[in-house]
């Protein structure tokens, strides 16, 4: 083995919305950062493969085949291409790439509700009802902002809350990038609808510039101020070939897309893959909402569907960015917001677990073909090398070169740190 580590005002805004900026689509002024802005100092970029749901990690990459049927559930573990190392035996072009990503198979949460863990996992933050904490993608927004005049921050095909900017503001929220699967693909907010030409649109523009120099001489919210302040910004990436270039999926070889695989995920996995070598600094891919709650009939779904789908876009995705050079410079992290049960119940189903589940990490400077942590014969609880979600925020900001330390000041004058604690995992450098 390679490397094994055992351890409600109708205001401004809302006219905006509902009005004629519809042309432009509704979050462009608030998805742009000039590409000046401070903190850069590492030209990184990070995929976030994310299991919607929670991913039963005795079904995947922590297999326990000598547990008893309850647990081990129905299917088999294989070796990969580092000696020692086997996942599940539905995955087995991820295993012919294990050299090349971390398992960590010790994380662990205290939140079991699907929406308060996946708030969790992407701030290092529990939720509180008091301040909104912003992303992983929002910060890495603030941080380094828009590179070739993309978007900074992109979601595929479509943002949950958890996804949000937080107290860093509305400038920072994803941009949504749809269904790169469907024929056709267009981005939405980079098309003008066929009966607008572009002298609507300036003349919109016109327009939009006299009412806003009426509002700003009665509105202070900062939320305004970051519509006005990035407004050219998109207005520029409507009509730019780079963005449109950059979303192009069709442009890719029919054989690779077909490598990847003709599913919303694979799709998604190789449009991050364009993003990412366009300028994009964090892209989200998800199949959709809860695809990994499998309360029920847990066997099937993962042999029928999802891990075929994730097998073909993960391998694919992990030697396409190697054969371009891009892996060293990109960090892909799969992860859901918590695991499944060890236990299977009595719909042949997987409940929620998180006491216990495995994180994926590859390129982006780590070392592949490592076990980090373990957990007990059952995969129930963690044995050793416990990982937080703080802990798991903390190493990808430093990874990415961003200082999780550093302390914002929120819109009241609050002091927050990025991270709320944390620490490097373990195990991940040679």
């Amino acid at each position: 083995m390679a490397c094994k580590h055992d351890s409600s005002l109708f205001g401004r805004r809302d006219f905006i919305r509902i009005g004629w900026l519809g042309v432009f689509g509704i979050n462009l002024p608030g998805l742009l950062r000039a590409e000046t802005q401070a903190g850069t100092k590492k030209d990184m970029s990070c995929i976030l493969l994310w299991q919607s749901g929670g991913c039963p990690h005795l079904d995947t990459f922590d297999m326990k085949p000598d547990a008893a049927k309850e647990f081990r559930g129905e299917f088999s573990p294989i070796p990969t291409n580092v000696p020692g190392i086997q996942i599940c035996e539905l995955l087995p072009k991820t295993a012919k790439q294990a050299d090349k990503f971390a398992i960590v198979r010790s994380v662990h949460s205290k939140e079991m509700d699907h929406d308060r863990a996946l708030y969790y996992l992407m701030s290092g933050y529990a939720p509180l009802p008091t301040l909104g904490f912003p992303s992983m993608g929002a910060v890495v927004s603030e941080r380094f902002g828009a590179k070739n005049g993309l978007p900074p921050y992109v979601v595929v095909p479509e943002a949950y809350p958890e996804y949000g900017p937080g107290y860093l503001g509305g400038e920072h929220s994803p941009f949504i990038a749809g269904n790169p699967n469907v024929n056709g693909y267009k981005v939405r907010d980079l098309t003008l609808p066929t009966d607008v030409d572009w002298t609507r649109v300036r003349n919109r523009r016109w327009l939009l510039e006299q009412m806003d120099a009426r509002f700003q001489a009665i509105e202070s919210n900062p939320e305004f101020g970051a519509l006005d302040r990035f407004y050219q910004s998109a207005y520029s990436l409507l009509s730019s070939p780079a963005a449109k270039k950059a979303f192009d999926i069709e442009a890719e070889p029919p054989s690779l897309r077909e490598r990847y695989g003709r599913t919303p995920f694979g799709q998604g996995a190789l449009l991050a893959r364009r993003l990412v070598e366009s300028g994009v600094r964090f892209v989200t891919v998800c199949k959709g909402r809860l695809n990994y709650d499998t309360h029920v009939d847990n066997f099937n779904t993962m042999k029928k569907s999802l891990l075929p789908e994730f097998d073909a876009a993960y391998a694919s995705l992990l030697e396409d960015l190697k054969d371009r050079g891009l892996l060293e410079t990109t960090l892909v992290l799969v992860t859901g917001e918590f695991g499944r049960t060890p236990k299977v119940n009595d719909n042949a189903g997987r409940d929620h677990h998180c006491k216990a589940f495995s994180v994926l990490l590859a390129g982006g400077g780590t070392t592949g073909g490592c076990v980090i942590g373990a957990t007990d014969k059952t995969g129930t609880e963690v044995t050793d090398t416990p990982v937080t979600p703080e802990d798991l925020c903390f190493t990808i900001y430093s990874l990415l070169g961003i200082n999780p330390r550093h302390e914002y000041q929120t819109s009241i004058g609050r002091p927050v740190k990025i991270v709320n604690g944390g620490q490097m995992i373990p195990g991940l450098f040679a």
